[in-house]
């Protein structure tokens, strides 16, 4: 990353250089696509992405005209019955899949369930499910669940050791690629290929990954993967998530919630289960088809950006953040937690403080919007698609001043919310 430089002193950043690289920024004009409120940076697009200004009238027609209107005659007319396919095929490239591959439907834990369990049946008299221990929880602890039910093992290994734990009797391997707190990433090809040289599977989460890096699936020889559409992908709070399956694996994969979605012929209503020969055998009910549709407007907004420069802005935006924090913040006690190499880091940035969520309560009440995560870290995302170069500068003014003035230190931010 360039810095203005003066004669003698070491490199500096002003709110002018900020402004100037907005300028030159070949993604600036996706900023206009969506509604963020005036006087508000918003870092927090790795845990709910903004809205996008398409959204309003796009469900005022699904809700007005499509089943207000047509009713009942929208399944077909307006494509509702074929909305995870045909949203699963938009998102394919973006994640490195191919057509047929990926469906958009129920949560990313639920997928996760399906994907595990089928993954254990692919590899009988195999006892152990590897997972990063410090992982989003949901992931572990549907893994244990699974491995109650089926008496396997859940193995917990930190992101150094997670390719020694992998041995002759993994069944699967079910690691976060980018991970929620720290971001950093992991190695996607070189575990995959080593739980495929122990006969195991890899299954992918890339919930802090798809809108945010570019990921190629396909080219790594992964089996499985899930991840969700309300972060980067902007497809609104509790949007469905996402699942791919390797064509080479839809033949012999079998999910285990065998609901009528998933049916060889749904509409046939025989009672005797048959799973459709392709990727909609790991659907399972009726989908929630206002969120569905709604999560395609965020989608084709990130099929209209360039995912290279998606990336290159993104570590454009995380290196200036840690910059302007080490610059200005140095005396107050920040520590890096996510890793200082851009290229092991995703799109956010996490420092440690022992009094972090008072410090992002005065930050949110200020106007800048990013997150806590316990025990002690302030967490900020920067989705390159809506966020500027002058916003991090903004955003780090407002951090500094919180934290000269001692603002945080207010009684009144230290009471905990239901949603951190």
């Amino acid at each position: 990353m360039q810095h203005d430089k003066q004669a003698g002193q070491n490199p500096v950043i002003s709110r002018q250089t900020c402004i100037d690289r907005d300028q030159v920024d070949p993604l600036a004009h996706f900023r206009d696509a969506f509604l963020i409120p005036d006087g508000v940076v918003y870092l927090d697009g790795n845990s709910l992405g903004a809205m996008a200004d398409a959204a309003p009238v796009h469900v005022a027609r699904v809700v007005e005209r499509e089943w207000g209107g047509d009713l009942i005659k929208s399944w077909n007319s307006a494509g509702w019955f074929d909305l995870p396919l045909t949203l699963g095929n938009k998102l394919a490239p973006l994640i490195g899949a191919a057509a047929g591959e990926v469906v958009v439907t129920d949560s990313t834990s639920v997928n996760l369930f399906k994907l595990l369990w089928a993954a254990a049946d692919m590899r009988p008299g195999r006892s152990k499910i590897i997972l990063e221990g410090s992982n989003f929880p949901t992931d572990n602890y549907v893994a244990q669940g699974i491995a109650a039910a089926r008496g396997l093992e859940v193995v917990l290994a930190e992101r150094d050791a997670i390719a020694d734990a992998i041995d002759e009797d993994t069944a699967a391997i079910c690691i976060t690629h980018v991970h929620y707190k720290t971001g950093h990433i992991n190695d996607m090809a070189a575990l995959t290929a080593k739980a495929h040289a122990a006969g195991a599977l890899a299954i992918w989460d890339l919930c802090h990954t798809a809108g945010a890096m570019p990921v190629d699936l396909n080219a790594h020889r992964v089996d499985f993967a899930v991840g969700c559409t309300y972060k980067y992908l902007n497809g609104g709070p509790g949007s469905p998530a996402f699942l791919f399956v390797a064509k080479r694996h839809l033949a012999v994969a079998r999910q285990p919630i065998t609901g009528w979605w998933g049916h060889n012929a749904p509409f046939a209503f025989d009672p005797a289960y048959t799973p459709a020969p392709d990727i909609r055998q790991f659907l399972t009910g009726t989908q929630p088809i206002v969120s569905l549709s709604l999560t395609g407007v965020g989608l084709d907004l990130m099929c209209a950006a360039d995912m290279a420069q998606v990336r290159a802005k993104s570590v454009a935006l995380t290196e200036l953040f840690i910059a302007l924090v080490e610059q200005r913040c140095a005396k107050h006690g920040f520590t890096l937690i996510s890793p200082r190499d851009a290229g092991d880091r995703g799109s956010q940035v996490a420092f440690a403080h022992r009094h972090g969520y008072e410090i992002m309560r005065a930050m949110i009440e200020r106007g800048v919007v990013g997150d806590f995560r316990a025990p002690d870290i302030a967490r900020f995302g920067f989705a390159p698609l809506y966020v500027r170069h002058v916003d991090v500068w903004d955003a780090v003014d407002v951090l500094t001043d919180v934290m000269d003035s001692g603002a945080w230190r207010d009684p009144r931010y230290a009471k905990r919310e239901a949603v951190t």
